[in-house]
């Protein structure tokens, strides 16, 4: 598998069309590689921008985004691909990244990596599944939520 994959699912129609038309999902898959986390930092970043988040909070995803990817391909089985989707709702960006993995055990939560990528977003979580399509296989995942920043009141 050579480069990345983006896919962008049309906004659904619901009955509130004016709240769907607000809400994405992008979906990237790449090479579970360190020199491809350039390209997950980019569209955190761009998803973040488009969202009107300040500089800084575009910093911290993109921050965060590429700790936890860096995180799962420490952990991917050979030539597993890295699946990440960004879903975008008004004031709040949730990535799940996830990768196959041999092993069952999730990315520890008590290392300074972690501590540092709980400090960039609002909210963490990681986990591991059986793959049902890997007998021996586990998707291992980390899920992110990142809010603007709060206005402060002058």
């Amino acid at each position: 598998m050579v480069g990345a994959r983006l896919s962008i699912p049309e906004p659904s129609a619901g009955p509130d069309s004016r709240v769907s038309a607000r809400t994405s999902t992008v979906e990237l898959r790449i090479e579970a590689r360190p020199d491809q986390l350039s390209v997950v930092r980019a569209v955190a970043g761009d998803i973040a921008m488009r969202q009107d988040f300040d500089l800084d909070a575009i910093a911290d995803l993109r921050m965060a985004v590429d700790e936890a990817c860096a995180e799962l391909i420490g952990v991917a089985a050979p030539d597993a691909p890295l699946r990440c989707r960004f879903h975008s709702v008004p004031r709040e960006i949730r990535v799940v990244a996830e990768v196959l993995s041999r092993d069952a055990t999730p990315p520890r939560n008590d290392t300074f990596g972690w501590r540092v990528l709980t400090a960039l977003v609002d909210d963490a979580s990681t986990g591991s599944a059986p793959a049902g399509a890997d007998p021996g296989g586990h998707l291992v995942r980390i899920e992110l939520v990142k809010r603007p920043a709060r206005e402060v009141d002058g």
